[in-house]
């Protein structure tokens, strides 16, 4: 399975995240390209222990189940987000999606020792690995939002 952890997987993330431009139009959703940016890197910092965000009621009843079916499936188009996660301001492209980017490869470069939250705000407790497959699905479901 594809992790945020390995170095080919990363590569591909960040070849896709090249692909972009302050043009690049999304298939669906609100953002724009250079939100999605910053969306992106909300829950890598969450992971990191540098962003924090209370679990939700609905994750505290729903989101350990829920943990499995997202684990092992894409995900699907327009899911809920945290608040916290929704970028309303335009931020600077070129600048942020350096950030992400070395971001992405500080995760290849530590590895598992860089996560510091073992609490997903929706999904509850989570190991390193699960942190790992989970922040690929989620940077690969948006760059598939913006066609790349």
């Amino acid at each position: 399975m594809s992790t945020i952890f390995n170095s080919s997987d990363n590569d591909f993330i960040i070849s896709r995240i090249n692909q972009l431009t302050p043009e690049s139009k999304a298939h669906w959703g609100k953002m724009n390209v250079s939100q999605m940016i910053v969306h992106c890197q909300q829950p890598l910092l969450v992971s990191e222990g540098k962003l924090g965000v209370k679990r939700s009621l609905i994750g505290i009843v729903i989101g350990n189940l829920m943990k499995k079916k997202f684990l092992n499936k894409k995900f699907g188009k327009n899911l809920p987000t945290d608040k916290k996660f929704i970028i309303t301001y335009n931020p600077e492209f070129e600048k942020e999606k350096q950030l992400l980017i070395n971001q992405i490869q500080s995760f290849e470069k530590k590895g598992n020792s860089v996560i510091k939250n073992f609490k997903h705000p929706f999904f509850g407790s989570m190991t390193a690995e699960e942190w790992g497959i989970i922040s690929y699905k989620h940077l690969d479901h948006h760059l598939k939002q913006f066609g790349v």
